[in-house]
């Protein structure tokens, strides 16, 4: 991690557990990109915090105030951070709980005053696995002293849950929505999470010719390698098919 990356994610576990009670977290873990091969141009900071008992409204407000400032803008990685009650998470039981969560595509949100609080997330199921595999914590003791393996068949259950609402954002989020898709299917055929840029070369081998380009540009987009993303119709039948790959897979999984 560059070190700038690694000044800014310092920073970030100091904030948490001034905000949340040094007492109160568990642990802080780096996933996602970080952990996958390396931060893309386009990746975000992601953090998983796990803590002793529920933050209250006013902690959650209080910590949403401040990575507003920090999350994003100019020079500045966006930050993707969610807590997660010890408790809620450990036994493990689906569907799997989250007390809090800041995303940068929810800041109009925030702006407005949002504090976004409780809910149960299936999404969690491949986060807590990848956090678990990376292995990397940044606070606190190994991520396997705090969280149970989530079962390989929730973890297929729980990705496949969120496809109708990803696939809904095809138009105003188009390459994380592509690159995503191409990680759900790789993940399904061969239980293996990888890193999006991973994920699409995996897919883009087993795509038909007619529907690699716009796989191929949101990973390219994604890489740094080129600058503007250009979208033409061949977007959405190649989520089509991206989809079509992912129900099948499930299905022959669960024969």
């Amino acid at each position: 991690m560059p070190e700038r990356d690694r000044d800014r994610t310092d920073h970030l576990v100091a904030l948490v557990r001034r905000r949340l009670g040094d007492g109160d977290v568990l642990g802080v873990y780096a996933h996602g990109s970080a952990t996958l091969g390396g931060l893309r141009p386009h990746s975000d900071l992601d953090l998983l915090v796990v803590v002793r008992r529920p933050t209250t409204h006013a902690q959650r407000a209080a910590l949403t105030e401040e990575l507003l400032k920090v999350s994003g803008g100019e020079g500045r990685r966006p930050v993707e951070l969610i807590v997660v009650v010890h408790g809620d998470v450990r036994p493990w039981r689906y569907p799997p709980r989250r007390d809090y969560l800041y995303g940068e595509w929810l800041r109009d949100a925030y702006e407005r005053g949002h504090v976004p609080g409780p809910e149960d997330d299936p999404d969690l199921a491949p986060l807590l696995t990848m956090v678990l595999r990376a292995d990397t914590p940044l606070h606190g003791p190994p991520p396997a002293a705090l969280l149970d393996p989530v079962p390989h068949p929730d973890l297929r259950r729980a990705i496949v849950a969120g496809v109708p609402e990803l696939t809904a954002e095809l138009e105003s989020d188009t390459r994380n929505v592509l690159l995503t898709l191409a990680r759900i299917w790789s993940t399904l055929a061969t239980g293996e999470i990888r890193s999006k840029d991973a994920a699409a070369d995996w897919a883009l081998g087993r795509l038909p010719a007619g529907h690699r380009e716009p796989l191929a540009h949101a990973r390219a987009v994604y890489l740094g390698h080129e600058r503007v993303e250009r979208w033409d119709e061949g977007v959405r039948p190649c989520a089509e098919h991206l989809v079509r790959a992912i129900r099948e897979a499930y299905e022959e999984a669960a024969e």
